[in-house]
């Protein structure tokens, strides 16, 4: 009883917020029913990790040993995730439809100008970078940048980067209707799903991996995986191994990385201005690479006849295939007839390309300055 009490005087207020935080994430993962997978595992290792004198967080305790060697020490867990989300991802409506390219490489434009802006209120370089790539809303991606560029303020930037993820259904509704008006949110796209032939759907992983090897070399590591995982899926020889890319692999890892990011939401190094100003600025990278996306879809009408739904940029962001529900979603709210979910897939796995690249390109660009 003595020791009970004792442990129960050690715990700290910062601790107690934090079980508050797993709380309200488990909370929106079995309530709200937003991406259980990952958030139910965060918010339960959020409350694990901060009990006092926790085993788990022990020099040789099991989500210390999965953190080292899991990420810390080799990035293993995310690049195998996106073996796995590479193997779920159909490239077909994206062939069909070149010009979603540009959504995805334009839903990337948060990340630029939260890097400046970052860096203009104080944070080195190094972190500033990290910081910014959250608006990819892509956690793999984060959490490589973070890494390689060695920034102090990786365990925030994780678990900010896969909150963002999570809650895209929830931000992304008002800032799409914030730049778009209600005439714009209900152009009707037809869908012409033009053939694309079983050996463009093979070459095309393997083309976009040696292209963007050649523009930005350390982007190989996350392009590569993804792509990868994608051969699996249209080579046609290997059905037993992308099913279980696509359900098991991806299950598996998503559980493990969520309790292994816990370990980074330790209170005394999670409750921090600093961790106030990531979130802020995670937001700030997010909600501008939606509008990035946005706009460009409107500049895009301007010269285009067939006039592109604006909505559809804001899918082309990472995250996959979170974004391009919500744009279906919003489509059918405003007109119950009209159905852009393919369209926005096409947007949203050019968006998962655009991150791990522009995520190599920053690494390529920064590093050097370091």
């Amino acid at each position: 009883m003595e020791f009970l009490i004792e442990t129960i005087r050690q715990v700290t207020w910062q601790q107690a917020a934090m079980w508050a935080i797993g709380g309200l994430l488990i909370f929106l993962a079995i309530k709200k029913d937003i991406e259980p997978a990952l958030l139910l595992p965060m918010g339960f290792g959020a409350i694990l990790v901060n009990i006092p004198n926790s085993a788990v967080i022990a020099e040789d305790g099991i989500i210390a040993s999965l953190f080292k060697v899991g990420i810390q020490a080799s990035e293993a867990m995310p690049l195998l995730l996106f073996i796995g989300i590479g193997a779920m991802i159909d490239f077909g409506p994206l062939l069909s439809n070149p010009k979603l390219f540009i959504l995805g490489g334009a839903a990337q434009f948060g990340i630029f100008v939260t890097l400046i802006l970052a860096a203009l209120i104080g944070f080195p370089l190094n972190d500033a970078a990290s910081i910014a790539i959250i608006g990819a809303a892509d956690g793999p991606t984060s959490i490589l940048v973070a890494l390689k560029l060695a920034s102090k303020y990786v365990g925030p930037i994780m678990v900010v980067a896969y909150s963002y993820m999570a809650l895209v259904p929830i931000v992304q509704p008002a800032v799409v209707k914030m730049c778009t008006t209600q005439k714009e949110r209900r152009i009707k796209m037809k869908y012409r799903a033009s053939q694309v032939t079983k050996l463009t759907r093979i070459l095309f992983p393997v083309l976009v991996t040696i292209i963007s090897g050649l523009i930005a070399p350390a982007s190989l590591s996350l392009v590569g995986m993804l792509m990868f995982g994608n051969l699996i899926r249209e080579c046609g020889a290997l059905g037993a191994l992308s099913d279980t890319a696509q359900n098991t692999l991806s299950n598996l890892i998503t559980l493990l990385l969520g309790i292994t990011i816990a370990f980074q939401m330790q209170a005394a190094q999670f409750i921090t201005l600093e961790t106030l100003m990531i979130m802020g600025l995670g937001l700030f990278a997010f909600v501008f690479d939606t509008i990035g996306g946005v706009m460009c879809a409107k500049i895009m009408n301007l010269f285009s006849k067939e006039k592109i739904n604006p909505m559809i940029g804001a899918a082309g962001i990472s995250a996959f295939p979170m974004a391009a529900r919500v744009v279906e979603k919003m489509g059918i709210k405003e007109d119950s007839t009209n159905h852009l979910l393919m369209h926005a897939v096409g947007a949203n796995v050019s968006g998962q390309i655009a991150s791990a690249i522009v995520g190599g390109l920053i690494i390529n660009l920064v590093l050097p300055l370091l």
